[in-house]
């Protein structure tokens, strides 16, 4: 009998009836700055319900997650109620959520738009890694998009401002690299425009985003962009009319042309697999157009006509190769940028179209035949574009 009761109790762990431990979910974390009223950490927590959901893992969910210490305690917290796999989202976050990180070896700690995964494992630490996406395609798009509308508002009225604006958060390479593919994109379609950048030194502040849109209005500007995190900047283009391409997801206002944003369920899915499977996790990965990291929002009620079959023909152009958002050939770099000047960094031809540039000692032009490109994402997986090229005016760059 004590056989058949042992066999029996053998069968009910294997069926997963006995609450064995190795029938328990796996626990996965995430770690957020804002909570759903950022629309930045709202695409992630979003992305990672999904991708739990999905996987069949119990999500642990933490908001409001300081660029400090807090970030540590939190991600310890974690550790501790038995995660796995810890998440953070913000770029303030990632020397922090490493402490938690040399502390427990056993555990995956991933952080996205982070630089240094790779200086952590030259010195033997494996499980830190570092993700991003290049949105800086998605970001494109959204300018062609919107050099649609400024050509028909152009045809409409010749008088409008060629000048476009821009809000960004820091002037962080991943905010720099953002803006000039947008302003790029644009400029494929109106090769004359000139854009305006205010910064408000906070990835999240409705007034301050509200008051910088404002103020590009008020300055000229006829169609606005963001890089920040609140409804700030759509909520002023509202009030003045003002077309606007928002980021991390479309929204119902008369205004809206079109949006970008990374979908990081399928890299959360591909890392809640490579643990499940006990295998690596890439040091620095890059989700793509292809991939469906990179996703173009719903094109809105101010987009121009024929903007879906524009969009559709570029987007293929990129996910071939046979464009490149930092063609060399668009732009050319401002060279009263003293301190690129001083770095040496970089090699400029006659002309001020750039012929090499160094990022960790990696010249990071590419060449094909006569064309030239500045090749982002390519050694580490954040952005690296962080020069000012002409046509762009930052107004403020201190806070």
């Amino acid at each position: 009998m004590k056989k058949q009761l042992l066999a029996l109790t053998a069968m009910l762990a294997i069926a997963g009836l006995t609450g064995c431990s190795n029938t328990e979910k796996m626990k996965v974390g995430l770690l957020t700055l804002h909570g759903t009223e950022s629309t930045y950490d709202k695409n992630f927590i979003d992305a990672f319900n999904a991708a739990c959901e999905a996987k069949g893992v119990e999500p642990l969910l933490q908001s409001g997650v300081g660029e400090d210490a807090t970030c540590t305690a939190a991600a310890n917290k974690m550790v501790q109620e038995g995660a796995k796999l810890i998440f953070a989202d913000s770029f303030g976050h990632e020397t922090h959520l490493h402490e938690a990180a040399k502390d427990a070896k056993e555990v995956e700690f991933c952080h996205a738009t982070g630089v240094h995964a790779a200086e952590y494992e030259a010195a033997g630490e494996k499980n830190f890694h570092n993700a991003f996406a290049s949105i800086y395609e998605g970001r494109y798009l959204a300018g062609v998009a919107a050099g649609l509308k400024l050509q028909a508002m152009l045809a409409a009225n010749p008088e409008t401002s060629k000048k476009i604006g821009y809000v960004g958060a820091y002037t962080y390479a991943e905010v720099i690299s953002g803006l000039t593919s947008w302003y790029l994109g644009v400029k494929s379609i109106v090769s004359d425009v000139t854009m305006d950048v205010r910064f408000t030194g906070d990835w999240y502040n409705i007034e301050k985003e509200n008051s910088s849109a404002t103020a590009l209005i008020n300055g000229g500007c006829s169609i606005i962009s963001q890089h920040a995190d609140s409804m700030g900047a759509p909520n002023a283009c509202e009030a003045a009319g003002v077309p606007n391409i928002t980021y991390n997801g479309p929204t119902a206002k008369e205004t809206y042309v079109i949006s970008s944003k990374i979908n990081w369920q399928p890299y959360f899915e591909h890392c809640i697999d490579a643990v499940k499977a006990g295998k690596p996790i890439e040091t620095n990965y890059t989700g793509s157009l292809k991939d469906g990291s990179v996703e173009i929002g719903k094109i809105g009620p101010a987009a121009a006509e024929g903007t879906e079959a524009k969009i559709n023909e570029v987007k293929a152009a990129l996910e071939a190769g046979t464009t490149k958002v930092f063609d060399a050939s668009t732009f050319t770099l401002n060279t009263a940028n003293a301190a690129l000047e001083e770095s040496k960094k970089l090699d400029l031809d006659a002309d001020g179209h750039i012929k090499s540039y160094s990022v960790n000692g990696t010249n990071v032009i590419k060449s094909e035949g006569s064309k030239s490109w500045f090749a982002e994402s390519e050694i580490q997986s954040a952005p690296y574009f962080d020069l000012t090229i002409d046509g762009i005016t930052f107004l403020n760059t201190a806070f």
